[in-house]
């Protein structure tokens, strides 16, 4: 079964709420989405939402590299080259995470219908359901509070701050949150590099009493020797994510004495669901645990994040609430949601269609 046609789009989704992080405010959503037809007809799906202040890539790049004439060595490739293909995507797209996510996505989606099975069940599925949380940006305690209330009515239990503009005010809102929803929500924090080691030492002394779960990407991507230095107790709350950009990033964060408890993989950082799983095994080796971001991604590319997180043993956590703010989307479908517990929905491939 040979792929005969790849068709490559832009499209806006949008947001529904624009919010604010430690380096920016985002308001529009654009992916670019990928076509694999194989010569029976069978379609694969895959999106791709680069992220230019993590990975360096733009979306006029990621669209650049997926021309027709840079594809030509993908048409008329057997799919049962399948870990071929994969492997030799980050060869040919070096500097395009997301490019690369795209196309690794759509190969695994056309790849696994091909089977006749879910994504996760080829990877070997060994998680059924876990909740994921949805993320409140920085915005002021009135509306932080707000926008949990209405988080928690419609059943979801864990939320991820966004923090990082000044100890004083993160702590504030989260002191707020504890009081207005006791222990029946879990709190994260994500401070996208926001702070300086003086600020997290400050930060974990006052929010003990807060019980916060994990602590993500709280300095500067490079600073990974100093997040070395932490105490234990703190390093184990720590989720890299900026500093986590590849494989060979998660070697050397696993390094003796590790720099943190925790790895986000994101498949818009990483280059899709092949690097992924290689990080995961890493991670696993080095007894640390994953958690699995996103940006704002369509359901293609959530979906695709969620099977290869419910195929990896030591995934612990998942943060993907992406698609949950679109204005709109390509497909529906990918996973079922319930009360904030997410899981795969059991149908071919990453198991999305087409919305026409």
């Amino acid at each position: 079964m040979k792929i005969k046609e790849i068709n490559v789009w832009k499209a806006d989704l949008q947001l529904t709420r624009p919010y604010t992080i430690a380096f920016k405010t985002v308001s529009a959503v654009e992916n670019v989405l990928v076509e694999l037809v194989a010569e029976n007809g069978l379609t694969g799906l895959g999106a791709g939402n680069p992220s230019k202040e993590v990975v360096g890539e733009e979306l006029s790049q990621t669209m650049a590299v997926l021309q027709p004439e840079n594809l030509n060595w993908l048409l008329g490739r057997d799919l049962r080259e399948f870990q071929a293909i994969c492997a030799e995507l980050p060869v040919r797209l070096p500097h395009n995470p997301a490019a690369r996510a795209a196309l690794d996505i759509a190969l695994h989606d056309l790849f696994t219908k091909f089977l006749g099975v879910p994504l996760v069940s080829f990877l070997g599925q060994r998680l059924d359901s876990l909740p994921t949380s949805i993320t409140i940006g920085i915005k002021s305690v009135e509306e932080t509070l707000a926008e949990a209330e209405e988080y928690v009515g419609r059943g979801f239990t864990y939320l991820k701050v966004k923090v990082g503009e000044s100890v004083e005010q993160d702590l504030e809102r989260l002191v707020k949150l504890r009081e207005a929803h006791g222990n029946n929500v879990i709190l994260r924090i994500d401070a996208n590099q926001g702070w300086t080691t003086y600020d997290l030492a400050n930060f974990c002394t006052q929010a003990q009493p807060l019980d916060i779960e994990l602590i993500e990407q709280p300095l500067p991507a490079p600073m990974i020797d100093d997040l070395r230095e932490l105490p234990e107790a703190v390093k184990n709350l720590v989720a890299a994510d900026e500093s986590l950009l590849s494989p060979q990033d998660a070697f050397q964060l696993a390094t003796p004495p590790r720099a943190c408890g925790i790895y986000n993989i994101k498949l818009m950082k990483c280059g899709g669901v092949y690097a992924a799983r290689q990080i995961a095994t890493i991670a696993q080796q080095a007894n640390i645990d994953l958690m699995w971001g996103c940006n704002d991604e369509s359901i293609v590319s959530i979906s695709a994040a969620l099977h290869a997180a419910f195929s990896c043993a030591n995934t612990r956590f998942i943060d993907l609430d992406g698609s949950l703010d679109l204005a709109r989307d390509v497909v529906s479908g990918g996973f079922i949601l319930e009360n904030g517990i997410m899981r795969p929905n059991g149908k071919p491939g990453l198991g999305v269609e087409r919305i026409t």
